[in-house]
């Protein structure tokens, strides 16, 4: 009798499966259809709707924290109507007055035959002034106490303080927006705050949940080789390497998300050919020939032909791949993409992108689990990477930045003053109105997370739970080889990653997780984060 007879054979596994709710109004918020696109309006427009949308949120936050105050400060409803000596808050929007800053009027004079200098590492100096303004006009803001707070042009904020003399408005205290509601799912809690980096399971999770995975910047075509690793990537989601551990582990996701820069910049090689008679017509200017590879364009493809066979995919635009530079950036087109695009799984998104998961009740293995649903809010790193110029770090650094714009309840405030954008009339989409359960933004230098939870008495939730959002920051997949993995159930997060030695990550990890507090931080002043070096759980060639 053959000894393998009695050998338990396993089951046969099967791909947990989400689906995407699109009943949601906000998933369709930054497709810009015919009837928006047209650039004949101001972009001042911006800035007032984004302040008629926060004004009254900052007023109530305003008169909750500073009404039992000695002084009894009044608010004043215009900037310019304040009083000199009187204790009284406004609310307006920060412009952050920075000489370091670029100036569309300055490019426009400076002369065309000189080439312009290089853009500026930060737009911080010591010469930076901070002005707050509404629809009346503008008032300079001054005190010790804007030392200690994360401003950039574009937030709506409260300001407590009086008048000077010399016309400038003195900061006491400062108040935010804080945290936009969020729709509270019944069945969909989280469970604790715990990472998993090093591939035990700490996170209370189990072998039904969903999981949902993120990679940003593949950097297809960059000099540095990284197809090792995205050969690793790809065997490991498609369950075709490693053990069964880990095929298990990679049949628990039930979809890819790729956040951007999946292209590395093209730089065109020009040629002049030299005609063989002389002729004009060959020699006219903007005649010459123009080379650019479509190598990298077929590697993307055949990996993302590779994977769509297996689960759903959501890519989206960043900052170096071939789609519009202003924000929101459009869908790819689907024809790009070859192969690959006879696959529904395919979905191309904007960036950024509002994504509504729930769990298929069709595809449960388990009829009594209770289904749940979870709003994602994704985009590319365009704008954090800008608002970070506006800051020093240290002490400032990209999570409590991240965090900042929950607080702020604006994902891009720098757009329009640095960042390209839309020139929207009635609308601002960049506006926060609904805190999601999942931030992630891509183009990052390292990994980074961290439960961000509202203050208690920012809002009145009587017998509501406290609005939580998981914030994630994905690095660089060709550089680190790291792949975020995202557990829908209890918000937990885990990261594998896919060193191969000698190449771009070198099998070294990169990864810095950053803990949530046991107590959230106060409203004013935003403290930095610590941060917390773990290991990571390592796939690959060593």
């Amino acid at each position: 009798m053959s000894a393998y007879a009695n050998m338990a054979i396993p089951p046969p596994l099967s791909r947990a499966s989400t689906v995407v709710v699109y009943d949601d109004p906000l998933s369709h918020a930054f497709e810009i259809g015919p009837s928006k696109k047209s650039y004949k309006f101001q972009y001042s427009n911006i800035y007032f709707i984004r302040l008629h949308m926060l004004r009254g949120t900052v007023e109530s936050q305003a008169h909750r924290k500073w009404m039992n105050i000695s002084g009894d400060p009044i608010l004043i409803p215009r900037v310019l109507e304040v009083e000199k000596g009187r204790l009284c808050y406004v609310v307006g929007t920060v412009y952050m007055d920075m000489p370091l800053k670029p100036n569309v009027i300055e490019d426009i004079a400076r002369d065309q035959s000189i080439p312009p200098p290089p853009p500026p590492p930060k737009y911080c100096s010591p010469e930076d002034s901070i002005m707050l303004e509404d629809e009346s006009g503008r008032i300079k803001l001054v005190g010790d106490r804007l030392k200690d707070l994360q401003l950039v042009t574009g937030i709506v904020i409260g300001a407590l303080g009086m008048e000077t003399p010399n016309g400038e408005f003195e900061v006491i205290d400062i108040c935010f927006p804080d945290m936009a509601p969020q729709s509270t799912d019944e069945n969909a809690t989280v469970e604790d705050d715990r990472m998993d980096v090093d591939g035990d399971d700490k996170s209370g999770s189990n072998s039904s949940d969903e999981w949902i995975a993120v990679v940003s910047g593949f950097d297809f075509g960059s000099p540095s080789c990284s197809d090792g690793q995205v050969q690793l990537l790809v065997e490991y989601l498609t369950g075709e390497g490693n053990g069964v551990d880990d095929q298990i582990s990679a049949s628990q996701i039930s979809r890819l998300i790729v956040a951007g820069d999946s292209l590395a910049p093209v730089a065109p090689e020009v040629f002049e050919p030299t005609p063989a008679f002389d002729d004009k017509r060959t020699r006219r200017s903007g005649q010459e020939q123009t080379s650019f590879s479509t190598q990298p364009l077929h590697n993307l493809n055949a990996t993302l032909n590779d994977i769509a066979a297996s689960m759903p995919i959501h890519i989206l635009p960043g900052e170096s791949d071939p789609a519009g530079t202003i924000m929101p950036q459009q869908p790819f087109p689907r024809a790009m993409f070859g192969e690959a695009s006879r696959f529904s799984t395919l979905s191309c998104e904007t960036n950024p992108k509002y994504l509504t998961l729930a769990s298929d009740p069709e595809a449960s293995t388990r009829p009594t689990k209770p289904l749940m649903k979870r709003k994602l809010l994704i985009n590319s790193g365009q704008p954090l990477n800008d608002m970070f110029k506006y800051l020093p770090s240290p002490p400032n650094t990209h999570l409590s930045l991240l965090e900042s714009t929950l607080r702020w309840r604006h994902m891009a405030p720098t757009a329009p003053d640095t960042l390209w954008c839309h020139p929207y009339l009635g609308e601002d989409p960049f506006v926060i109105a609904e805190s999601p359960d999942i931030y992630i933004v891509g183009g990052q230098k390292h990994f980074g997370t961290k439960m961000v939870t509202s203050h208690p008495d920012s809002l009145k939730q009587k017998g509501k739970p406290p609005t939580r959002c998981r914030i994630i920051l994905v690095p660089s997949f060709a550089r680190t080889g790291t792949l975020v993995l995202v557990n829908l159930r209890t918000l937990a997060v885990k990261c594998v990653n896919f060193g191969v030695h000698g190449m771009t990550a070198g099998g070294k990890s990169e990864i810095e997780v950053l803990e949530a507090p046991a107590n959230p931080p106060s409203p004013a002043p935003i403290e930095p984060l610590l941060s917390a070096p773990r290991s990571s759980f390592d796939y690959g060639l060593h």
